[in-house]
């Protein structure tokens, strides 16, 4: 399996480097891309840069480079996650708009009818970004937000991170067991 990660500037890239963790240690490839305002969000929130980004993943792509393998359909991927991903993304591949590497990549999902993740961060949400999910939702773009359950009673970020994380490779289709699933009400 190979899997394509973008990763944007919304808040939220632990979300990120912990999937790419969990790819790797479950034997799955990755391409990265990561837009420039993603580099600076990450550099933030976790004290990760290049170095970081190229030793958890399988090909690291610049964002710039449109003519990188995963800017092509004929590139063997199994689909893509964006994570986080922001607003702008959101509504660059909602418009078709590829105007760099990852929505370029997101934009061959699509055509190709891959399947296309985007763990969106943003509250509150307008109707443009309402507007511009639904319209991907119906082009069978999975929209996978942020939203950590309570159930499990979570006793840290890492808990909460590892929900989100578990709920994207569940839609990958990858079996793991790094959250704990509802079994049903408790006694």
């Amino acid at each position: 399996m190979r899997i394509t990660v973008g990763i944007t500037g919304a808040s939220g890239s632990v979300y990120a480097l912990r999937l790419l963790e969990n790819l790797r240690r479950l034997g799955v490839e990755t391409d990265l891309v990561v837009s420039d305002a993603g580099r600076e969000v990450t550099r933030q929130e976790c004290g990760a840069g290049q170095d970081e980004f190229a030793a958890m993943c399988t090909a690291f792509h610049e964002n710039r480079n449109i003519g990188a393998s995963i800017a092509s359909g004929s590139h063997p991927s199994d689909g893509m996650v964006i994570v986080p991903c922001s607003m702008r993304t959101l509504a660059a591949v909602a418009a078709g708009f590829a105007d760099n590497l990852l929505t370029r990549a997101a934009d061959v999902c699509i055509k190709e009818r891959r399947l296309l993740i985007l763990v969106v961060r943003e509250a509150p949400l307008s109707a443009i970004h309402l507007e511009n999910m639904l319209k991907l939702a119906r082009l069978g773009v999975v929209i996978l937000p942020a939203c950590p359950a309570f159930y499990h009673h979570p006793r840290g970020i890492e808990d909460l991170t590892d929900f989100v994380v578990g709920k994207i490779l569940d839609q990958l289709g990858i079996e793991h067991e790094i959250y704990q699933r509802w079994t049903g009400e408790r006694e």
